[in-house]
């Protein structure tokens, strides 16, 4: 985490000398985005692994920093970008990096488990195993620290993959093109900056709540269900934004969105926790943000397209709430035939352990009236004798 923090902050630094775009792309994207991986992914882990009972509510109320900066750096922002201009603008955002620092200095590390070495009899040796060739032995890592074991086994994990990246096509749509559609239909800039900070303000108090509300063992069996439920209603709020651009009605947008995004946020990494085991969820998370950003990557160039070519942000708004809207229902429906499926296989082992012991009882009845009847011979002859 120390580490992403150093190189998201140079990356900024450096990206406020670039002359070109394509300068601009390496340091301010490439390097930083680099940065923010190492810091984000660690934190995330970190979190999970230090939480278990309370991991919802931990996960809620970490996530709030998520809130404050997303209420707080809109005007923050502007407010630079007027008075430095976007180098130092970036400078700034640069020293503000560096604050990944000092919050990966103050993580508690986690006690490794160590095994007693036995003082008797020498240890035996490991068992022989073929070798393998260099070549084989990268794939076989590289898949192993991108979960492509767990992407071919565990079909819980390839619906939550295939249902998050089909989301994240349309979920990072409205917070790109909102502040400029508010814009072309006559809004102020600074109350159209407004709008993101009101998204975010609402977060900060709903993800308490509601991580108190997930959190309890009954709603547990209930957590990816609520999840592809809060995809379904931020798809239904973006077709708002179809109706009217009137300030009210985009601030009134803003707080059902801000409810959706609550949900989306609390319950991406819990279900994903829920659904693969602690030990594998650092190459699970890694193998699902590598897929979710190159979806991120893509839609908007895609939305900016349809932009140019119908000049109507409705067509944007109409994209990102199909591919949410579409996630949801996969989503729910593919948990929904895991989990009966999942109840037949119990069913049926159920009904093979009661067969086996009806079966093993019947055997051990047979037997005993076997020995008796061999026995009963052998009586009547000592006693006639």
């Amino acid at each position: 985490m120390m580490f992403g923090g150093v190189l998201s902050s140079l990356g900024m630094v450096a990206s406020s000398f670039s002359t070109t775009l394509i300068q601009l792309f390496l340091t301010g994207g490439v390097i930083t985005g680099l940065g923010m991986c190492f810091s984000f992914q660690t934190s995330i882990t970190a979190l999970g692994l230090y939480f278990v009972r309370r991991r919802p509510l931990a996960n809620a109320l970490a996530s709030i920093g998520l809130s404050l900066g997303v209420t707080l750096w809109p005007p923050l922002a502007r407010h630079l970008l007027e008075e430095l201009g976007w180098r130092g603008s970036f400078l700034v955002f640069g020293a503000v990096f560096l604050h990944c620092c000092a919050c990966g200095a103050i993580l508690r590390p986690l006690a490794t488990p160590t095994t007693p070495e036995s003082k008797g009899a020498p240890p035996a040796p490991p068992p022989k195993t073929p070798a393998r060739s260099c070549w084989a032995t990268c794939i076989s890592t590289v898949q192993h620290h991108l979960a492509v074991d767990i992407l071919r086994h565990n079909m819980g994990y390839c619906v939550y993959t295939v249902g998050v990246t089909w989301m994240m096509l349309g979920f990072t749509l409205p917070h790109i093109f909102l502040v400029p559609y508010a814009v072309r239909n006559g809004v102020d800039e600074y109350r159209a900056a407004l709008l993101i900070s009101v998204i975010g303000f609402c977060n900060i108090f709903l993800r308490p709540v509601a991580g108190l509300w997930v959190g309890r063992p009954s709603f547990a069996a209930y957590r990816k269900y609520t999840f592809s439920s809060a995809i379904l209603l931020n798809g239904l709020t973006n077709l708002v934004c179809t109706v009217s651009a009137d300030f009210r009605v985009l601030i009134s947008y803003c707080l059902v969105y801000s409810v959706s995004m609550c949900g989306i946020g609390i319950f991406l990494f819990q279900v994903l926790m829920d659904i693969v085991p602690m030990d594998r969820f650092p190459s699970a998370l890694g193998l699902s943000s590598v897929l979710c950003g190159i979806a991120s990557v893509s839609s908007p160039p895609l939305a900016g397209f349809l932009l140019d070519t119908t000049n109507s942000f409705s067509y944007v708004f109409y994209m990102s709430s199909f591919f949410l809207i579409s996630a949801a229902l996969f989503m729910s429906g593919s948990f929904y035939a895991l989990q009966k499926k999942e109840q037949k296989g119990k069913s049926a082992k159920v009904e093979d352990v009661i067969s086996e012991t009806t079966l093993m009882q019947g055997l051990t009845l047979e037997s005993k009236d076997s020995v008796q009847k061999q026995l009963c011979p052998e009586n009547i002859y000592v006693t006639t004798v």
